[in-house]
């Protein structure tokens, strides 16, 4: 399966708000412990660059996506720059910059949703960064009074209260970013497998499919139609297809479709639609239809329809019908019309008989049909002698004028019988 696209903050519908800022937390530590945070970190202002540098360094040593060829290099050095930027000035005019600093983060954390780029690793980096402004905080300090830099631990709290506050704002800019994308991944993936089955997507469409389904734009593939009145809001992801076959569903309309990618080649084991009949498992109360194997995802969606008219045919409950086996009945439910015009033809003495009368001789002449013109072997599915079964086809003879010496009214029979199955409310 290809690699689906990588989408960019761009694609994001609505770009996600910020959250206010949750009101200040009042600091323990004194004036004097204060200011000398304050001089300790006009200090780290200077030192920006070279902080920079040190801490890129150390996310690359500690944390390996930081490592990976697809980061770019200047653009970790710009983010990291840009967040001790706005960080560091905060230590010394909190209330002016903290909105700057927090958009800063919330800018990193969409921006790297957007990339792709694994949230843990992104948090790590942010503690990296300000384990490292700590420590230079207190080494700064410790030159300039020794003994007051001792001090600085009163306000180690409200340091780490920032450096938590922004860490939550980069996961929840992220999660917002990386919801509206998964939004976005969803719904395109639905549209283009919509498209296929409906027949408007275009030829400039397939390599994003082949890419974002992850179907080769020239395989062999089979369409599964699947209809459950029991449990029509049944996922048919459930639905067992096959082993290693790469399935695709659409749900639309209470009909549920799946794209299957086939094998190549038979293996000296049937087609392979047939091979995907036998190991389609459908629940109890629904029923299939499944196309016959056609190539090309320009071919799915006249495997879309193919399949649709197999379902058409009525197979039994928890069946599917392949309709490589079924292009009579699928003859009859592709032009109900026709076909009952066809059955009143060769039916209509039979149908205006008494009720058991009638079913009495549609379901021999059904099973007379399905003994292969045997009275005998019909006898049998019937339990009765077969002479009864002769005495019954000659009074359909009699009734409708017809003869069953003839194969082409046989034939006509049989569609017939068909068309009053399927067509009959």
């Amino acid at each position: 399966m290809g690699r689906a696209p990588r989408l960019s903050a761009d694609r994001v519908r609505t770009p996600p708000r910020m959250p206010a800022a949750r009101p200040p937390i009042r600091s323990r530590a004194d004036a004097e412990t204060v200011a000398l945070l304050h001089r300790t970190a006009r200090v780290l202002i200077e030192e920006v660059p070279r902080l920079t540098d040190r801490i890129v360094a150390l996310m690359k040593e500690r944390e390996p996506a930081y490592r990976s060829a697809a980061v770019d290099p200047h653009e970790v050095w710009r983010e990291v720059h840009d967040s001790l930027s706005h960080n560091v000035r905060s230590l010394v005019h909190p209330k002016e910059t903290r909105e700057s600093a927090r958009s800063c983060a919330w800018r990193i954390g969409t921006d790297r949703a957007a990339q792709g780029f694994p949230l843990d690793a992104l948090l790590h980096a942010y503690r990296i960064g300000c384990t490292v402004v700590w420590e230079h905080l207190l080494e700064t300090a410790s030159k300039e009074d020794p003994l007051g830099a001792q001090s600085l631990v009163h306000v180690a709290a409200d340091v780490w209260n920032f450096v938590d506050e922004h860490c939550t704002l980069v996961a929840t800019a992220y999660q917002e970013v990386e919801r509206q994308l998964s939004w976005h991944r969803e719904n395109r993936y639905r549209i283009i497998v919509a498209a296929l089955l409906d027949g408007t997507a275009r030829v400039s469409d397939f390599p994003e499919a082949e890419q974002v389904l992850g179907l080769p734009e020239q395989g062999r593939y089979a369409v599964v139609a699947l209809e459950d009145a029991d449990a029509p809001c049944r996922t048919p992801h459930s639905v067992k297809v096959g082993d290693g076959l790469r399935t695709v569903w659409h749900t639309a309309e209470g009909t549920a479709h799946a794209i299957v990618l086939l094998g190549d080649g038979d293996g000296g084991s049937g087609s392979g639609a047939e091979r995907l009949v036998r190991g389609l498992e459908v629940p109890p109360g629904a029923r299939a239809g499944v196309s016959p194997a056609v190539t090309g995802l320009a071919a799915i969606n006249t495997a879309r329809r193919l399949a649709d008219t197999a379902l058409r045919t009525r197979p039994a409950a928890g069946t599917a019908a392949l309709l490589e086996e079924r292009y009579p009945e699928a003859l009859v439910v592709s032009s109900p019309d026709l076909g009952t015009a066809l059955a009143d033809r060769m039916l209509g003495p039979v149908l205006a008989l008494e009720s058991a009368d009638r079913e009495m001789l549609l379901t021999t002449l059904a099973a007379w049909l399905e003994a292969g013109g045997s009275a005998r072997r019909a006898g049998g599915l019937l339990f009765c002698h077969r002479n009864t079964v002769l005495n019954r086809l000659r009074r359909y003879e009699q009734l409708t004028g017809r003869s069953l010496d003839h194969p082409r009214e046989v034939m006509e029979l049989s569609l017939a019988l068909s068309a009053h199955r399927l067509l009959t409310p």
